[in-house]
């Protein structure tokens, strides 16, 4: 499984009416669910979303691959 670059959120049975909107949800959930959470709290739920996701891809390719393109730049 190759990583995909290119946006890519969507939610099933809803039109969107420009590209990006559906990444603009995404955000907006993810700040949501970081409110009113201490810093700490806030890395570890960061910590645990990251371990979560990286179970359901489950390719150690796909995975290794994100790790050095987040890496870039930092």
């Amino acid at each position: 499984m190759a990583l995909n670059l290119n946006p890519n959120f969507s939610e099933a049975g809803k039109r969107y009416f420009t590209a990006y909107a559906p990444g603009d949800d995404f955000y907006e959930m993810l700040i949501g669910t970081h409110r009113d959470l201490s810093d700490e709290q806030s890395e570890l739920l960061n910590a645990r979303l990251i371990l979560l996701l990286a179970n359901h891809i489950g390719d150690l390719d796909t995975l290794r691959e994100a790790l050095t393109v987040a890496c870039e730049g930092v």
